[in-house]
C-alpha cells in the first residue's frame, strides 16, 4: 500500500468522519450514535497506518486500548449503572501480550499462566459484580481446554486427552446442574453421551495395537 493511497484513504476516512459526527448533532442531538460508526472510521485509519509500516506488535497495543476505551466510552454513556466494559476488557490486554510473548505463546507454561489469570479475574468480578450467580464457571470451563488440549496434543495421547476432557464435561455438567435447577436432574444426559468419547479412543487404541501385534499373514485377513 503506497502512500498516496494511504492519504487518500486517510482524508477519504476523516471527512466520513466528520460527516457523521455533523448529521448526529443536527439530526439528534440527545443521542449519541455516531460513536459506533466514528469507532470503526478511527479503527480503520490506525489499521491502514500499521499495516503499511508492518508493525503488527504495537498495532495490537494501540488497537486493543482503542476498543477499550470505546466500550468504557459506551458504557459509561448508556448504561453506566453496571461496568460491564470489565468483562470485555480483560481477553482483549492479552492480544498484545501474545504477540508480544512470540513462540513462548505456543507453550503449556503460557497456556496455564493465561488459564489460570482468566479464571482469577473472572471469579473476582463474579463475586464483586454479581454474587446471585456463579457464571464464572462458563468462562473458566472454555478456557480450561487450552493448557489441557495443548499438554496432550504434545504428547499425542489422544486417549488421555479424551479422559481429562471428558472427566472436565462430567464435573462442568454436574456443576451447571445443581447451581441452575437443582430439582431437575438433566446432567446424566451429557454424561452418557461423554463417557462414549473415552470408550471409544480406548477401543481404537486397543484395536490398533492389536493389530501390531498380531502376525503379518493375519493382518492381511
Amino acid at each position: 500500500m503506497n502512500n498516496h493511497r494511504v492519504n487518500f484513504l486517510t482524508a477519504g476516512s476523516i471527512m466520513s468522519l466528520l460527516f457523521i459526527v455533523l448529521v448526529n448533532y443536527i439530526t439528534t442531538p440527545n443521542y449519541m450514535w455516531s460513536i459506533y460508526p466514528a469507532f470503526f472510521i478511527l479503527l480503520w485509519i490506525v489499521s491502514m497506518y500499521f499495516i503499511k509500516r508492518d508493525a503488527i506488535r504495537e498495532y495490537s497495543i494501540l488497537c486493543s486500548i482503542l476498543i477499550i476505551c470505546f466500550l468504557i466510552s459506551v458504557n459509561y454513556i448508556f448504561s453506566p449503572i453496571h461496568p460491564w466494559f470489565l468483562y470485555a476488557s480483560f481477553p482483549l490486554l492479552w492480544w498484545p501480550i501474545t504477540m508480544y510473548s512470540g513462540r513462548k505463546a505456543k507453550s503449556i507454561q503460557f497456556s496455564l499462566i493465561a488459564c489460570i489469570s482468566v479464571i482469577l479475574y473472572y471469579s473476582i468480578l463474579n463475586y464483586m459484580l454479581s454474587p446471585q450467580y456463579p457464571w464464572a464457571i462458563y468462562p473458566a470451563f472454555a478456557v480450561m481446554w487450552w493448557p489441557i488440549s495443548l499438554f496432550f496434543a504434545k504428547k499425542r495421547n489422544y486417549f488421555g486427552l479424551s479422559v481429562a476432557g471428558g472427566a472436565i464435561i462430567i464435573i462442568f455438567s454436574i456443576i451447571v446442574n445443581i447451581v441452575s435447577t437443582p430439582t431437575i436432574i438433566w446432567a446424566v444426559y451429557p454424561i452418557f453421551l461423554v463417557l462414549w468419547w473415552p470408550l471409544s479412543m480406548y477401543y481404537y487404541s486397543y484395536k490398533k495395537t492389536s493389530i501390531r501385534q498380531m502376525p503379518e499373514p493375519l493382518k492381511n485377513h
